[in-house]
């Protein structure tokens, strides 16, 4: 999908739900690791040294209290604080902090909300802590993008979504239209036909500690990405 790169008339990404599942839309997503890096020292020599691990809480404390107000009406927006760390010891300041911040919305517009607050956040908590500091230099900040994925609405009345549609019913199944975060929202994002379907099977628990998997009728999931591939490709009449 690379400027310049090969004609590609739709495309088919197969990932986790339930069987019915039919993702025509896309949940963008932006994605950064944030560093606060300072000079260390003792926790009671060097105390007064700008600390990163508090600069990190600043910025998270004002991030959390601000971010809600844009999931307060209209398209759902999601933030979350996925991972931190840094720091050697208990009795040292930590010359280095980070975190890995992940925000999500249907709506581009809302996304881009969300991610100016929480730019607003990392600069307030670098210019308070530098400020609250008695000695020694100043912290710095660095922002890095780590994941983009653009927000994007497809037709949900397109022949591609009507023909997986149709597979899925043909299965037994209720299609079960949705939005999400898939390898389908680049396509959808610059107008190439594009769904994501279910591998089958049932999955509990995503991305928690008892996240499991159970091979029950995972051969429908097969037979509806098989179906939908062989009707947009010509080769099978729709089914009906």
């Amino acid at each position: 999908f690379r400027e310049g790169g090969p004609r590609i008339d739709a495309m088919i990404a197969v990932d986790g739900g339930d069987t019915g599942r039919l993702v025509y839309g896309g949940v963008g997503s932006h994605r950064y690791r944030v560093t606060f890096a300072g000079p260390g020292g003792h926790s009671w020599g060097a105390f007064g040294t700008a600390n990163p691990h508090h600069a990190l809480g600043r910025a998270i404390d004002t991030f959390v209290a601000a971010a809600p107000a844009v999931n307060a009406e209209d398209e759902k927006t999601s933030f979350n604080i996925g991972r931190i760390g840094g720091g050697t010891s208990i009795n040292s300041v930590p010359f280095e902090s980070w975190m890995e911040v992940d925000m999500r919305s249907g709506s581009q517009a809302k996304l881009d909300e969300v991610d100016a607050l929480f730019q607003q956040a990392v600069q307030e908590a670098l210019d308070e802590e530098n400020a609250a500091r008695t000695r020694g230099d100043a912290l710095s900040v660095t922002v890095e993008r780590v994941g983009k994925r653009p927000a994007a609405r497809g037709d949900r009345e397109s022949d591609l979504v009507q023909r997986a549609a149709a597979a899925i019913a043909w299965a037994g199944n209720e299609p079960n239209f949705q939005l999400s975060s898939t390898d389908a929202n680049d396509p959808i994002s610059i107008g190439v036909p594009a769904i994501t379907l279910s591998r089958g099977g049932i999955s509990r628990d995503a991305h928690s500690p008892a996240e499991s998997w159970e091979n029950v009728d995972s051969h429908l999931g097969l037979q509806i990405v098989m179906l939908t591939l062989l009707a947009e490709a010509g080769v099978a009449a729709p089914l009906q």
